[in-house]
Order: C-alpha cells, then structure tokens, then sequence
C-alpha cells in the first residue's frame, strides 16, 4: 500500500472508532441525536463531501500546478529532510497558521465563515468538519500543506502527520469524552497536566463550543487550537478548568430560530432571512455581554 492509502485506512478506522464510542457510552443518543435537526445533518455532510471532493483537491492540484509554473527547480527539495525536520515544519505551516486562521476567524469580518462550526447544539466527530464552504477555501494551512508536497514533504511522513492531527481533532469533538476519566485518577493528574497544555482535549475544546463564558467554564473567545493546544498556551489564549460547559452552541439560534444549511455553507452567496444575523448584510448580532444586538460586518 501507498501512503495515501494507509492514511485513508486509518482515518477511516479513527471515525468508525469515536463513532463507535459516542455510542458505547451513550453520548450520542443522550446529547446529539436529541438536538440534531435535518438542517444539521445536510450542513455536516455537504460540508464533508465538498471538503473531500473539492476543496482539498483543488489545493493540492493548484499548488502543483502553480509550482510547476513558477518554479520547476523546486519540486522536491525537501525531500531529503529527516521525518522531524519534516514534521516541524507541518507544525508551523499547517497546524500553527490554523490557530490563526481560527483566531481570527472569531473576528467581525470572518466569523460569518465560521459560524456554522458553533452553531451545533452538541459536540461530536460530525462537528469536526461543519464550516463555511469558504472557511476551508480560504484557510492558509490547506494551501502552505499543498507547497509543501510539491517541495517533497510528503510520503509517510504527511500521511502519518494527518492521521495524528485528525486523532486529536475528532477526539477534541467527540461527544465522548475520552478525558474525563482520566482527571479522577491521581496517579494521572501530572500526566494530564501536560496532556491538556499540549494537544486538544473534549474538555478544552467543549469551553470553545460553550454558549456562554459566564460560568467560568465557557472560552469561546480562545482555545483555538487544532492538533496543538500548546499555541493557546504560547500565544495567551488558553483556558483550562477540566470541567464541561452546561451547553454549547449560539445564543442566537436559540432566540431567532436554526440558520438553512445553505446559508450557513455557502454565505455571503445565500445570506440569512433573519433581522439578528451573521449571515446577512447589514444584519445584527444577539450580543450576550450587552444584551442588545449589534451591527453585523
């Protein structure tokens, strides 16, 4: 087998296994099949399906094509780095510029492209993916990873970095939460200090979902990373209290009424009907600080 297709194997093998535990351990009766709608599950798969189908390859194509254009000498020239340097490099240029890309993301002008990542009333691996169509178009990671197969980070070494970050993001969403147990042992308590300073957990990536940051718990406005949480801790936007927040999703939603599919995927070219919108120009976001609706971007 090839690279690609020992990384598709076990990316498969990834969703089938947190799929199988959300149900195992009755999370996922308990909190999404009581909260999904048909909206959700549309917005979820198109959304996994375009990413697949569209998005991934058209980066990964352009940049070849774009390399072999403008500069043919360089197809290859990372090849002979050792795996580490490799991975190094994947770190920045992937998952680091992803922190960014989803830090700002949570600003006025981009947070219409990442809305529908928060707009699901639960975590689960079906939320891993929920975006804006143009969120994933426009995220610099995709592309950087593109330049970098076409200058020789590829192979084994790319595979094996994909299934690791995804094995951390899926888990980060799962609606089991794998961690839980974990911060009840003693003996584990060092262990999972370092654990929670360094990947994404359920428990961490749960405050990001939260719908509110008034408990203590909720931290919508950090937590960012993807396979690194260590970024949040670098860079100031880290909260960690090892507990879950009482619920997650948008406020907003819950006042005004669930976002079509359409408009949450492929906004601004479908915009939102509602007065309190994102989604719509010259709309207003429900704004829990102020309690009063602000202009939206």
């Amino acid at each position: 087998m090839n690279a690609t297709q020992v990384q598709n194997i076990l990316v498969l093998c990834l969703i089938v296994g947190f799929g199988v535990m959300e149900y195992a351990s009755r999370r996922y009766q308990t909190t999404v099949r009581n909260s999904a709608t048909g909206e959700d599950t549309k917005l979820e798969l198109m959304m996994f399906l375009s990413l697949l189908a569209i998005t991934q390859p058209l980066a990964i194509l352009s940049t070849a094509k774009l390399g072999a254009w403008l500069a043919p000498g360089m197809k290859g020239a990372l090849a002979d780095l050792p795996w580490w340097a490799m991975v190094g490099i994947l770190l920045v240029a992937d998952d680091m510029t992803q922190y960014w890309w989803h830090r700002a993301s949570h600003s006025p002008l981009l947070w219409p492209l990442h809305r529908a990542h928060h707009s699901a009333q639960y975590m689960s691996i079906r939320v891993t993916f929920r975006n804006n169509f143009f969120y994933y178009l426009m995220m610099p990671g995709l592309w950087f990873a593109g330049v970098l197969l076409y200058l020789g980070v590829g192979g084994m070494v790319y595979a094996l970095y994909v299934v690791v970050k995804l094995a951390v993001i899926l888990g980060a969403h799962c609606a089991w939460r794998w961690d839980e147990p974990l911060y009840r042992i003693p003996a584990l308590r060092p262990l999972m200090w370092v654990v929670e300073r360094t990947i994404s957990t359920p428990a961490t990536h749960a405050a990001h979902h939260a719908i509110t940051n008034a408990d203590g718990v909720g931290h919508y406005t950090g937590n960012f990373g993807n396979l690194l949480f260590l970024w949040d801790v670098i860079f100031g936007s880290a909260h960690i209290t090892r507990q879950y927040p009482a619920a997650v999703g948008l406020r907003d939603d819950q006042l005004f009424g669930q976002e079509r599919w359409y408009r949450q995927m492929f906004y601004p070219l479908f915009q939102s009907d509602r007065e309190c919108s994102a989604l719509k120009f010259g709309g207003t976001i429900y704004d829990e600080a102020q309690t009063t609706a602000k202009a939206a971007p």
